[in-house]
């Protein structure tokens, strides 16, 4: 594939993490980027919080060890836009993502995320606002529409592009399907044929075939990776690999997925404090365990996953976790 570019910034291959609040902290998206991925995004982050001086807020903002720092910026008015643009560009971030894809209920009563899709001119202050006060480049991603009246993307990334943005991700799905029955790559093609800035296809890309068939309906230019990446962080970094170089690597397995998840389980900690640490690590426990038991085709017993998703001793668990995962012929698939 072509190189994959943002403006003047080059990326290593074409798989991105998405952005995901509550996933794509510091911790996970150290990970990703180490495994290779093409591009990893910040969690979303409230723009006016943001300036404010939200501690929680500007965590989300943090930038990782390596690859590109890139940040994930969502409001709903263009003045919080562009001041957080600012102080994020002025803390280093190479790119700057413009949120109007998320459809949780919480953000679009705000009239943020998918919900700027409603009312394409408001959103084009905010893409103003963002562009005006920034020279790194700037991006955005969104999906199809609101709902299935109302299919407005291409729209929107025509004017986006007019407006700065110098590229493009679509979810192939609108914001009333949530993400429920399946995302339409087909449909993102019609955005393509809107913009000359490059296209990523988001959408329940799980894996290699995913990868390949999402590009091949969307015309996409690159593919951007979710939920797929739960207990995976290596994914889309394997994923842009065998795009980039037609290779395919062997996924974590045996000891050195238990080393990941041990590393990842005492990052988390770290981040947040042991308190809070513990409890948010559960849910990234939980999907390596899943992501095991379904490629190993293996049995995890109750009395274990029990304790690894109840237990408050850091210890207890990285033994449990440590001694399951090693001792399992366990194979995951990329």
């Amino acid at each position: 594939m072509k190189t994959l570019t943002i403006g003047r910034v080059q990326l290593a291959n074409p798989a991105v993490l998405a952005p995901m609040s509550g996933v794509t902290d510091l911790p996970f998206r150290r990970l990703a980027a180490r495994y290779g991925a093409g591009m990893v995004v910040s969690e979303m982050v409230a723009s006016e919080s943001f300036v404010k001086g939200d501690a929680e807020t500007q965590m989300r903002a943090e930038a990782q060890d390596s690859g590109l720092h890139v940040v994930q910026l969502a409001g709903r008015e263009a003045r919080w836009m562009g001041e957080a643009a600012k102080v994020v560009a002025g803390l280093g971030a190479d790119v700057i993502d413009i949120n109007m894809g998320c459809p949780a209920k919480k953000v679009t009563s705000g009239y943020s995320g998918s919900a700027l899709m409603r009312d394409l001119d408001h959103a084009l202050t905010l893409v103003e606002a963002t562009v005006a006060a920034v020279d790194i480049p700037v991006t955005l991603k969104m999906r199809l529409g609101w709902d299935d009246k109302s299919l407005n993307a291409p729209e929107l990334a025509r004017r986006a592009e007019e407006a700065g943005v110098k590229l493009i991700t679509v979810h192939g799905r609108t914001r009333c399907q949530f993400y429920k029955g399946n995302a339409d790559w087909r449909a993102i093609a019609a955005v393509k044929e809107a913009i000359s800035v490059p296209l990523i296809a988001n959408g329940d890309c799980k894996g290699l075939d995913d990868a390949l068939r999402m590009l091949a309906l969307s015309s996409a230019d690159g593919v951007m990776i979710g939920r797929g990446a739960y207990g995976r962080p290596w994914l889309p970094g394997h994923v842009g690999h065998f795009l980039a170089t037609g290779e395919k690597l062997d996924a974590p397995r045996g000891a050195e997925l238990a080393e990941l998840v041990e590393e990842h389980y005492e990052a988390v900690l770290s981040h947040y404090g042991i308190r809070q640490g513990v409890r948010i690590a559960r849910k990234h426990l939980g999907w390596y365990l899943d992501e095991a038991v379904t490629a190993g085709n293996a049995e995890i017993p109750g009395p274990v996953r029990k304790t690894l998703m109840t237990s408050n001793q850091p210890s207890e668990v990285i033994r449990l976790a440590s001694d399951w995962l090693s001792s399992s012929n366990i194979r995951t698939a990329a």
